[in-house]
């Protein structure tokens, strides 16, 4: 199978149904996303498997074995592997300084193109609006594990945020452009 970004954000609306609440600006911002599809689509990179939710609750740390563990397989699929790479830190909260560590070891020590940054800045923003709808599944449903609505829009505050950034349109045009690794 493949986890299709886009399909499962239209998936998420249709689940949330016509006159669902969605946070101020979320219309404005998906529209703002097609650019992000159409620059992602202008330059498909080939596919491997991925975990595709890799939050931190999701890495069990077996102490006994000093193993990893990866759990909690429900979106895995085939996707762009730099997704799983962007999501992860925006779901471990890495700060900059971090995230270009991240990235150096990803990239076995090298420096990464400005495609391969972009699509992780790009990746970052929309796993925020991805999540967001999750998050309001969750909030309509009636799901009582946390504050879901204060989950969404925490999310979706990000994602504003970094399409906010004036660097964004340039991270859009470098994913277009394509500079692959050499």
């Amino acid at each position: 199978s493949r986890f299709e970004l886009f399909e499962q954000v239209d998936k998420y609306l249709g689940e949330l149904g016509d006159g669902a609440s969605l946070p101020e600006g979320y219309g404005e911002a998906l529209a703002d996303a097609q650019a992000v599809r159409a620059a992602l689509s202008a330059r498909p990179l080939p596919v491997a498997p991925c975990h595709c939710d890799p939050l931190c609750e999701n890495f069990v740390d077996d102490a006994e074995s000093g193993a990893m563990r990866i759990v909690d397989f429900e979106y895995a699929g085939m996707c762009d592997p730099l997704w799983d790479v962007a999501d992860l830190s925006v779901e471990a909260g890495l700060d900059a300084a971090k995230e270009a560590e991240l990235l150096r070891a990803y990239f076995g020590g090298a420096t990464p193109t400005p495609e391969e940054v972009g699509r992780v800045v790009l990746y970052k923003a929309m796993c925020d609006l991805l999540w967001t709808l999750w998050g309001l599944l969750q909030h309509k449903n009636g799901n009582p594990a946390e504050d879901f609505w204060a989950y969404a829009t925490g999310r979706f505050v990000r994602c504003q945020r970094l399409m906010a950034r004036p660097d964004f349109a340039q991270h859009v045009a470098a994913v277009r452009a394509g500079q692959p690794s050499g």
